[in-house]
């Protein structure tokens, strides 16, 4: 599979950084319609401290994750000055996890367009690994600009 996003270009659209960047490299995008991108799950990432030990499975929480950061890609890739924005994570519907994560593993996060309608988006996510399905989930993002979140 050819890489349409290396992870330096995905740390230019998204702000998430180690231990939390859950997308590897986009291998397909349609513009305004879908994104397909990878993330290599290894024995080496930190939530396998905890869950569970002796019995690795990556959480359900962070697949939606997966999905949500790469359904981000697929919204920041088309519009302009995405760096003045962030995609914000607004709700979820429908989702199944189907079977388990575990080291060795590499996630296909597929992310298809089903409305973008003002700021709000949303996303219909399916994972899968080996062409097995993983877990799927409806996504509701709201873009705002990142000058209007302050930190105290």
């Amino acid at each position: 599979m050819d890489t349409v996003l290396t992870i330096a270009q995905i740390q230019t659209f998204l702000p998430h950084r180690y231990p939390f960047l859950l997308v590897d490299r986009v291998v397909e995008i349609a513009p305004g319609q879908r994104i397909v991108g990878l993330k290599n799950v290894t024995i080496n990432e930190p939530f396998f401290q905890g869950h569970f030990p002796g019995m690795p499975v990556m959480p359900g929480v962070l697949q939606i994750e997966a999905m949500a950061q790469t359904g981000g890609l697929l919204l920041l890739n088309q519009i302009a000055e995405p760096e003045k924005k962030l995609l914000l994570f607004a709700g979820i519907d429908e989702v199944k996890f189907r079977r388990p994560v575990v080291p060795g593993d590499t996630l296909h996060i597929a992310m298809t367009l089903l409305r973008f309608k003002g700021k709000v988006a949303r996303l219909r996510g399916d994972i899968s690994v080996e062409g097995q399905a993983v877990s799927e989930a409806v996504i509701t993002s709201v873009l705002v600009d990142r000058d209007s979140l302050t930190t105290s």
